[in-house]
C-alpha cells in the first residue's frame, strides 16, 4: 500500500505541474462550471417558480441532489475522464504495452495516472450547494458525516462504470460516442428520482444506478432514507467494482500489442 501511495504521489504531482503550466484554463473552467451550474438551477427553478415541487422535496432538499451531482461531476472531471481519454489513446498508440508490462496493477496505473485540476471548480460549487442548502433546513454535522458514506459508494459506482467504459475500447477503440451516451444518462442525476415516470426511476434506479449517485446520499443527508438503501448501496459499489477488475482481466486477454 505504501509503494502505491508513493506511486499516486508522484503522478498527481507531475500531472498538476503539467496543467499549472495553463494556468488561465482554470479560470475558463471555473467560468464554464457556472455557466453549467446556473444553466442547472434555472432549470430547477422552472419546476418551482410556481409553485409546483417534486412529491416530497422541497426547493432546497432538490438543490441538495443538484448540489451531489455537481459534485460527482467535477469528480469525474477532476479523475475519471481524463484517464478515460488516455485509455483509448494508449490503445490506438499501442503503448498500453508498457502499462502492461509495469511491474504495479495496470488498472491502478490506467485509473490513476493523470488527474485534471480543471473539475475542482465543480467539487467546490456541489459542496457550497450542499452546505448552504444543509444550514437553510438545519442540518446536523452527523447528518454530513453518515451521507459521506452513500457518497463514498456513489464515487466507486461511477469509477466503475467509467472504468469498464474504458476497457471496451480494446475492441471498440474509439468509444467516445458511448461515453456521451453515459455522460446523457447520469444527467438524470440533476432531480431527485420522483421527478420522472414510474418506469424511468425503475431504469435509473436498477439499470443504470443513476438514483445511487444522488438521490439515496441526498436521502440519507436528510435522515428519510431506509438502511437497506445505504446498505443496498455498498453492495452495488463492490459488486461493480470487482466486476470492473474481471473485465478488465478478461478484455487483456483480447489486446493485441504493438509488436503483435
Amino acid at each position: 500500500m505504501q509503494r502505491y501511495l508513493l506511486v499516486l504521489k508522484l503522478f498527481w504531482s507531475t500531472a498538476i505541474a503539467a496543467e499549472l503550466e495553463y494556468r488561465l484554463n482554470f479560470l475558463i473552467a471555473t467560468l464554464s462550471s457556472l455557466t453549467n451550474l446556473s444553466g442547472s438551477l434555472f432549470g430547477l427553478f422552472l419546476f418551482y417558480r410556481t409553485g409546483y415541487e417534486f412529491k416530497g422535496w422541497s426547493w432546497e432538499e432538490a438543490l441538495i441532489v443538484l448540489g451531489v451531482f455537481t459534485l460527482l461531476q467535477g469528480f469525474s472531471a477532476t479523475f475519471l475522464i481524463p484517464n478515460l481519454n488516455k485509455i483509448v489513446q494508449q490503445v490506438q498508440e499501442g503503448t498500453l504495452d508498457f502499462v502492461l508490462l509495469k511491474p504495479i496493477s495496470s488498472q491502478f496505473w490506467l485509473s490513476a495516472r493523470t488527474i485534471s485540476p480543471w473539475g475542482l471548480p465543480d467539487v467546490f460549487f456541489g459542496i457550497i450547494i450542499v452546505l448552504y442548502s444543509g444550514s437553510r433546513l438545519s442540518l446536523n454535522f452527523s447528518n454530513y458525516l453518515l451521507s459521506l458514506i452513500p457518497i463514498f459508494f456513489g464515487i466507486v459506482i461511477l469509477y466503475s462504470l467509467w472504468f469498464m467504459l474504458g476497457a471496451t475500447s480494446i475492441w471498440f477503440v474509439k468509444v467516445y460516442n458511448v461515453t456521451e451516451v453515459l455522460r446523457g444518462l447520469l444527467e438524470a442525476g440533476r432531480f431527485p428520482m420522483v421527478a420522472y415516470p414510474a418506469l424511468y426511476r425503475v431504469f435509473f434506479t436498477f439499470i443504470v444506478p443513476v438514483a445511487f449517485l444522488t438521490t439515496i446520499p441526498a436521502q440519507t443527508l436528510l435522515d428519510r432514507v431506509e438502511f437497506s438503501w445505504i446498505l443496498g448501496s455498498g453492495i452495488l459499489a463492490i459488486a461493480l467494482f470487482y466486476c470492473s477488475n474481471q473485465f478488465w482481466r478478461f478484455a487483456t486477454r483480447f489486446y493485441t500489442s504493438a509488436s503483435s
